[in-house]
């Protein structure tokens, strides 16, 4: 998308700048709760979508209005489910006449449900939705998800800019933050750090029945008496499904079995040149490449240990966490937000971004820990992640930043 095109919408305010007409007298109520739209372009499988899912019940738990707007998908029936509204709109659209198309909508929207944020959640829908806020005086909001590609010439920097120019910008990582201050020069003051937070209730040994356990294990034709090693992450060459196979290699041991779970979503290629590079390497009877997994909790359990191996650096890197929860450890690359969500020698470790040999040395050492030292990592990963990474302390401060800018409303207009 090209920068004319991004910025033709409407020239943005400044963040946190609201303009001179605001009209929304049923806005002013004494008891009226506070309404919350959420924008993004699909609702279809991911963390951004997860993400958005909680918050809205959330918002809906402590009495607020929830809306969504998003092109649809599966988990519209687990948004409507926790009681919050859905509302379809071509926002997972690119093109310009789309995208002018939704700021009309979104308007429309906004007036009609007396919306007082509306949180934008990924680049196209964000540009409509900044657009739609300024003309309503609505708050907006970002949550800033990613790295993003630049692109040649500058062009990209700008389409990207949007997820900076809320009145606050959430970023789901201290790095992630970072990345905003130094990239795209956003003041540390309009900042909110929000590690993304796993779901205690869904991520709990205890709740993993063996027969879960049994039925993958089946399905997998994974042999007792091995331990498991397992990447989780649709197959892609950043997440370095390549990097493990070859490390697996420098191991020299056909005594594990590893699973690369995830769906090459299309990317038939590249799941070639993995089968390519196992045969190779005469790793047939130790690499499995399996599809997407719909029970992650006992695929967790299944596991010896998990790996994140991504070449680049994760925002936050979700399997990591979750892998913490279920009281295994993690190897995962030392770069990005893996440095904030690993105890490095104490829950797992961090390793080399794409060096197979470093990756290999961890492995071994995994691999000479007794039954007592993994059982003591079990229990501090466990413990590292409930007092850190839930789903119940993401939402509340996600709430709390929404509280943050309408009481700063509430001073303005005393004022």
């Amino acid at each position: 998308m090209s920068t004319e095109n991004s910025t033709a919408i409407e020239a943005p305010a400044a963040p946190g700048r609201q303009p001179p007409d605001r009209q929304a007298p049923d806005r002013q109520a004494p008891d009226r709760q506070p309404v919350v739209l959420q924008v993004l372009p699909a609702l279809v499988t991911g963390g951004v979508e997860r993400g958005t899912v909680e918050v809205a019940q959330a918002l809906v738990e402590a009495g607020w209005t929830s809306i969504v707007a998003s092109s649809g998908g599966p988990m519209v029936r687990e948004l409507t489910r926790v009681g919050a509204e859905h509302v379809e709109m071509p926002l997972a659209s690119k093109k310009p006449w789309d995208m002018r198309a939704n700021v009309g909508r979104l308007e429309a929207l906004i007036r009609e449900r007396g919306v007082d944020i509306v949180h934008a959640r990924s680049r196209a829908p964000a540009w409509s939705a900044l657009a739609a806020a300024n003309r309503t005086g609505a708050h907006f909001l970002t949550t800033f998800h990613g790295t993003y590609n630049l692109g040649w010439f500058g062009l990209k920097h700008v389409y990207n800019s949007v997820m900076t120019r809320g009145e606050r910008v959430i970023a789901i990582s201290d790095f992630i933050a970072e990345h905003a201050r130094r990239i795209y020069g956003v003041d540390a003051a309009r900042i909110r750090v929000i590690h993304r937070g796993v779901d205690l209730r869904k991520f709990d040994p205890v709740r993993v029945s063996p027969e879960r356990i049994i039925q993958l294990a089946h399905r997998w034709r994974l042999p007792d008496g091995f331990p498991v090693i397992m990447l989780p992450g649709r197959l892609t060459r950043w997440k370095g499904q390549e990097v493990l196979i070859r490390a697996l290699a420098e191991l020299g041991r056909h005594d594990v079995r590893c699973l690369l779970v995830g769906s090459d979503q299309g990317r038939t290629g590249y799941r070639q040149d993995l089968v390519n590079l196992i045969r190779k390497l005469d790793l047939v009877d130790v690499v499995h490449i399996v599809d997407e997994c719909n029970d992650m909790p006992a695929a967790y359990m299944l596991t010896d240990i998990a790996v994140s191996a991504s070449t680049d650096p994760e925002a936050f890197g979700r399997v990591v966490v979750e892998a913490q929860a279920m009281g295994r450890p993690v190897i995962a690359t030392d770069h990005g937000g893996a440095r904030e969500t690993i105890l490095p020698g104490r829950t797992g470790w961090l390793v080399t971004p794409g060096d197979p040999s470093s990756l290999a040395s961890a492995l071994a050492r995994f691999l000479t820990l007794t039954a007592e030292e993994r059982g003591d990592m079990a229990v501090l990963a466990q413990s590292f992640v409930r007092e850190n990474f839930t789903r119940e302390a993401m939402c509340a401060k996600t709430l709390a930043v929404y509280r943050d800018v309408l009481a700063g409303e509430a001073e303005a207009e005393t004022d």
